[in-house]
């Protein structure tokens, strides 16, 4: 890293650190996720799109895929609530998240129910909303 100006100043910012580690460990299981959605495709499905005359890209496109978003979509919510709740690691790289602005507001006005209280009300609604986002897909 040293005598990289680019990769130098990227690394500099607590912000891009934060995001960098959150991008790269969501894409591992993301990737996990989606491969053993299309692993576990019936092979009797693919035979027959190929029977039927479907090429590479359209056996992909119009029935490994679907099939695999299908399957994959509530391991694939579990990922993205746990991404949300991993943001109050982000407070270790100084990185101010909802349970930060909370600790603050305890700190300046001694009201520790109150803010806090408002902290989860916020993950709760977020993750909730979430939830039905994904059951509604």
């Amino acid at each position: 890293v040293r005598a990289q100006p680019v990769l130098d100043a990227f690394f500099r910012d607590a912000m891009n650190c934060t995001l960098l580690a959150f991008a790269l460990n969501t894409c591992a299981y993301t990737t996990e996720i989606f491969a053993g959605a299309i692993r576990s495709m019936a092979h009797g499905e693919v035979e027959a799109a190929k029977a039927y005359g479907l090429s590479g890209w359209k056996l992909y496109a119009y029935v490994i895929m679907p099939s695999a978003l299908r399957r994959s979509l509530p391991y694939y919510s579990n990922e993205v609530i746990l991404m949300l709740h991993s943001t109050t690691v982000a407070f270790t790289a100084t990185i101010p998240d909802i349970l930060k602005v909370a600790r603050d507001a305890n700190s300046a006005t001694f009201m520790t129910f109150q803010s806090f209280a408002i902290a989860v009300v916020i993950y709760l609604t977020v993750t909730f909303a979430l939830v039905g986002l994904f059951r509604l897909a």
